[in-house]
């Protein structure tokens, strides 16, 4: 059974390997810095065939017996590591859901003014959330409503899709629209 690993050293709180004199374990499956598989080793002569090439002795999987450590330039291995997660991160489709609110009486100019403003927030690739509300006794227009937004979506569906159809929330009706890909 494994105990509970304690370092002196002060480490991140995210899931780092073990590195050198960290590894607590007395045998090793040793791999050289080319990717060779020298065998099933004792730490110590791990160690030192790390210190040997000049760099550090990496463990890349603690979960097996015995844990498979790899030669390898640390820093180098952190900064490609670091490198690789803020390419993926640049690629990860970010968006913002923007929010454009009308009335039932809304008037046409008004109304293609909001047009154009949800065409600049779709052209930025974010997705909004076209917003009818009713006050009073408008709710009594909820077919009028729902012809505006109908009338919206066919106005952008060059660059829109209607992700989520017109539904009725409270004493709103709301629908959500997506950029075309």
């Amino acid at each position: 059974m494994h105990e509970q690993k304690e370092v002196g050293i002060a480490r991140d709180t995210k899931q780092t390997p073990n590195i050198n004199r960290e590894i607590r374990a007395r045998e090793v499956r040793l791999i050289d810095a080319e990717g060779n598989q020298l065998g099933v080793v004792p730490m110590h002569r791990a160690i030192a065939a790390a210190e040997d090439v000049g760099l550090d002795l990496v463990e890349v999987s603690p979960n097996v017996d015995p844990p498979v450590c790899k030669i390898m330039d640390y820093g180098r291995y952190k900064y490609e590591q670091t490198k690789k997660q803020h390419e993926a991160k640049k690629k990860q489709a970010s968006f913002q859901i923007k929010e454009i609110k009308v009335r039932p009486k809304t008037d046409t100019h008004d109304l293609n003014t909001k047009i154009g403003a949800m065409r600049k927030f779709l052209d930025r690739k974010d997705k909004v959330k076209v917003t009818v509300f009713f006050r009073g006794r408008e709710i009594t227009l909820s077919a009028k409503g729902m012809n505006l937004l109908q009338e919206i979506a066919q106005q952008v569906e060059d660059v829109a899709v209607v992700e989520h159809a017109p539904r009725f929330e409270g004493r709103s009706l709301f629908m959500i629209l997506a950029p075309k890909v």
